[in-house]
């Protein structure tokens, strides 16, 4: 039988908008922080990734651990279908100094039975099949055995990569007949679907819905003018999305931007179009005064995104790995 958390005064409980979007932005700073992963929300960021849609609400699919008014973990689930399955994210965190006490086997706990209820309330979601997926930091100690131990076996990889600018940037002309132009609100569509159909080519492809969009352009922060769209006449022949997290750059002490989704679309590869749109990308941010861009990659992408990446100057940064079971396993 497993130890219930020995930790005097937890008490777990759904997650409250009212009240924990500051402390869970707070708390996942600090983890993420001791855990050296490049990813420090603030209040806003946090709130704006958790919109309430049809796969996630945090009222529902959330729960935070306090001890008195101090958050020690943090639980989330959502599903999305894929072409030949769906897959439910299970995330964990605990504070460090609370780990190895049980609370992390709790929150997982707690997270594959929402997943499991979840399952149940859509057993005809396309007759696919369905799987829980664990994104880890293979950099975390311990994090690889407490995985095991759960019953996941590891199950593709990648990488966040990182370069920069103030090293030189490689001449990349644009094809032929294509031409970059500035992003008008009129094109938000037809670069997001270009951008949907490009990454259909990626391993496990995921549906993308109505929700997707519109929480995309409705991101504080959002600035266009950083993106590089190439088209062709009036279609989109590719993209990369750069975006600049203020507050998380502050709380880093950096000046980054992040290539959030970098796409072509069939027609126009093996052209140099991603080479020309990314290095495009690198020395506008670079004007801006920006002094790093990162990215993040799977490792066995099958449009060979990795070695463009290294071509252009991008070196590994830090390493993920997705961990999976399937969800009758539980």
């Amino acid at each position: 039988m497993r130890r219930e958390p020995t930790i005097p005064g937890l008490d777990i409980r759904a997650f409250d908008p009212e009240r924990d979007f500051e402390a869970g932005a707070a708390f996942l700073r600090d983890v993420d922080r001791h855990d050296a992963w490049d990813w420090l929300p603030s209040a806003t960021d946090l709130a704006s990734l958790w919109t309430p849609s049809e796969r996630f609400d945090p009222m529902r699919d959330a729960v935070v651990a306090r001890v008195g008014d101090e958050v020690v973990g943090l639980a989330t689930t959502d599903w999305r279908a894929h072409d030949t399955f769906v897959s439910h994210e299970v995330s964990v965190w605990v504070r460090p100094a609370r780990r190895r006490r049980g609370l992390g086997r709790r929150l997982l706990a707690w997270a594959e039975a929402r997943a499991r209820d979840v399952r149940r309330a859509k057993p005809g979601e396309n007759g696919l099949p369905h799987v829980l997926d664990a994104y880890l930091a293979v950099e975390v100690a311990g994090v690889e055995t407490f995985a095991e131990a759960a019953g996941y076996s590891p199950h593709t990889y990648g990488f966040l990569m990182l370069r920069q600018l103030a090293e030189p940037i490689p001449a990349a002309p644009l094809p032929e007949g294509l031409e970059i132009r500035p992003v008008q609100l009129s094109d938000h569509r037809l670069i997001w679907d270009a951008d949907t159909e490009a990454f259909r080519d990626h391993a496990e492809p995921s549906e993308r819905d109505e929700a997707d969009f519109e929480h995309w352009f409705s991101q504080p922060g959002l600035d266009t003018s950083l993106w590089r769209v190439a088209w062709a006449g009036d279609e989109v022949a590719g993209s990369v999305m750069a975006m600049i997290w203020a507050e998380e750059n502050a709380a880093l002490g950096v000046r980054r931007a992040w290539l959030e989704h970098v796409s072509v679309r069939r027609p126009w590869r093996r052209m140099g179009l991603a080479s020309a749109l990314i290095a495009e990308s690198l020395r506008v941010l670079r004007e801006r005064g920006l002094d790093q861009a990162i990215l993040g990659v799977h490792g066995e992408n099958p449009t060979g995104a990795v070695g463009l990446y290294e071509r252009l100057g991008f070196h590994v940064h830090r390493r993920w790995q997705l961990w999976r079971k399937p969800i009758d396993a539980v």
